[in-house]
């Protein structure tokens, strides 16, 4: 297991050390390394100096490519060690990281290698007669990647594997409470034979490093995932010095089901689209609106099956649901179901912690349904990010888009109905950068991601995703004999 930062080609172990929890025990898995500004420093400096003078801008398309499908390769030769980090590290259940996260952090990898050389085509552009103008796709430069916790390693790849594609050299800070798996890929880039400085990982808490790295004019670029408040206080540092930026940020996504459903299948992905990863989602349906002819049934099977959920340490395959990351997180989703029913919530399943004493070392909390709840509560506003859901009714698709809509947050929305002409109206009103309809979490190599309103802004993944990555410079090509008029207007002075 890699527990030291990697600076310009190098492992570097600090005298600042943090121990990394299982949350499903609550014991020390690990000791890793904890950048200070001298490291910050000399991953600035080396990755401004690898994008300058190093060779990796020289470097054909084709060699470019080569590079990351060995990282495609590197992280299926590791898989499973890679599938049991991150579960120890992050309390998700060993069938999701091993059948999910892992290989898709490949995947993601690959399909870039394969693509992206046809997103780079130049445009070339006839102006005029004797005009023409080149738009030509470049690297930013310097790019920092800041990664949260709940998909430290998918998240990981989705930024990296553009970055690296559009030819960038990459400053990559995971969660300090999740940093194992983006360590262990520091090491299948190393083996890779990436150059000195390309890809630099240093582990810290955004509090200490995080102005130094958003702040420093080497970087040309940073690109955040994680939340609302945070990504707030990113745009604050990067602020004094102009830097493109995106933000992925929280969510306050609606699920909407209409009558004429299949509630079996409506109720089973809906269950997943809340208690997946233990609710700690982005895209987490939080909300969850039923049209009223068939609430009381949908309810009813959603509550008698969120209850039947298997709640257990996450390295066991049998596993539906585990762990919350840490004490902390576990306390803040207690906090708000307390605060929803003193507003006036009904608790109709969960709300505890586990009484299992199999559980008890963990932190762990139970799949938990409000109904009830006030539009104006802040549990119905406000991110929880954690297994909690509320579950109200809506007469029509009217009301539905109005309820979807009346939130900060515009990141993603599902709509259950067989009526494809309504859902895809529908979908025009709700105000998210992504809509699924008759299905939930699909996200495609090849598609766009990224939200609107107070979700952030900016996309990861597809052609979209990779050109997030790179600037349009226009070259102009004047081919007359004569000067053009702007500068004849100086002639005779």
């Amino acid at each position: 297991m890699i527990t030291d930062l990697f600076i310009n080609g190098e492992f570097k172990s600090t005298k600042e050390k943090q121990n990394i929890v299982n949350p499903s025990t609550g014991k020390v898995i690990a000791e890793v390394s904890l950048a200070s500004s001298a490291e910050v420093e000399l991953a600035l400096a080396s990755a401004r100096e690898a994008f300058d003078q190093g060779p990796w801008p020289q470097f054909s398309l084709l060699q470019r490519k080569d590079f990351i499908l060995k990282i495609a390769q590197g992280i299926l030769d590791n898989a499973a060690e890679l599938a049991q980090l991150e579960t120890q590290n992050t309390g998700k259940p060993i069938k999701e990281t091993t059948f999910m996260d892992i290989p898709s952090s490949a995947k993601t990898f690959e399909f870039m290698a394969n693509n992206f050389m046809s997103y780079l085509v130049n445009e070339e552009i006839e102006v005029s007669e004797d005009a023409k103008s080149r738009l030509i796709r470049e690297p930013m430069g310097v790019v920092v990647l800041i990664v949260p916790w709940n998909y430290p390693l998918l998240i990981t790849c989705w930024k990296l594997a553009s970055a690296l594609a559009a030819g960038n050299t990459v400053i990559l800070k995971p969660s300090s409470i999740t940093p194992l798996t983006t360590l262990e890929l520091a090491k299948i880039i190393h083996q890779a034979g990436l150059p000195d400085g390309v890809v630099n990982v240093i582990n810290g808490s955004g509090a200490k490093i995080g102005d130094e790295l958003c702040v420093d004019k080497r970087v040309d670029m940073v690109s955040f995932t994680g939340s609302n408040e945070v990504g707030k206080q990113i745009m604050q540092y990067s602020s004094r010095n102009v830097k493109k930026m995106t933000l992925e940020l929280g969510g306050k996504s609606a699920s909407l089901v209409f009558n004429d459903v299949e509630l079996e299948v409506a109720v089973n992905s809906c269950l997943a689209s809340i208690f997946l990863n233990q609710g700690q989602m982005c895209t987490a349906m939080s909300r969850i609106f039923v049209q009223e002819d068939i609430y009381d049934e949908f309810l009813a099977d959603f509550v008698e099956k969120a209850k039947r959920i298997r709640l257990g340490l996450a390295d066991n395959f049998e596993t539906q649901m585990g762990p919350l990351i840490n004490d902390a997180q576990r306390k803040k989703v207690i906090a708000y179901i307390d605060k929803a029913k003193a507003e006036g919530a009904k608790l109709v399943c969960g709300g505890r912690i586990p009484e299992n004493p199999e559980l008890k070392n963990g932190y762990f909390f139970e799949p938990t349904v409000l109904i009830d709840v006030n539009v104006h509560s802040h549990i119905f506003r406000e991110e929880v990010f954690g297994p909690v859901v509320l579950i109200n009714k809506f007469s029509g698709s009217d009301e539905a888009a109005i309820l979807a809509n009346s939130v900060d947050f515009g990141l993603a929305a599902c709509i259950w109905s067989k009526d494809l002409f309504l859902a895809q109206e529908l979908a025009k009103k709700i105000n998210a950068g992504i809509v699924w309809i008759n299905t939930y979490g699909m996200f495609y190599n090849q598609l766009p991601y990224g939200g609107f309103k107070q979700s952030g802004f900016g996309k990861e993944l597809g052609k979209e995703g990779f050109l997030e990555y790179t600037r349009l410079k226009n070259v102009i090509l004047d081919q007359s004999s004569e000067a053009k008029p702007l500068v004849n207007y100086w002639y005779g002075f």
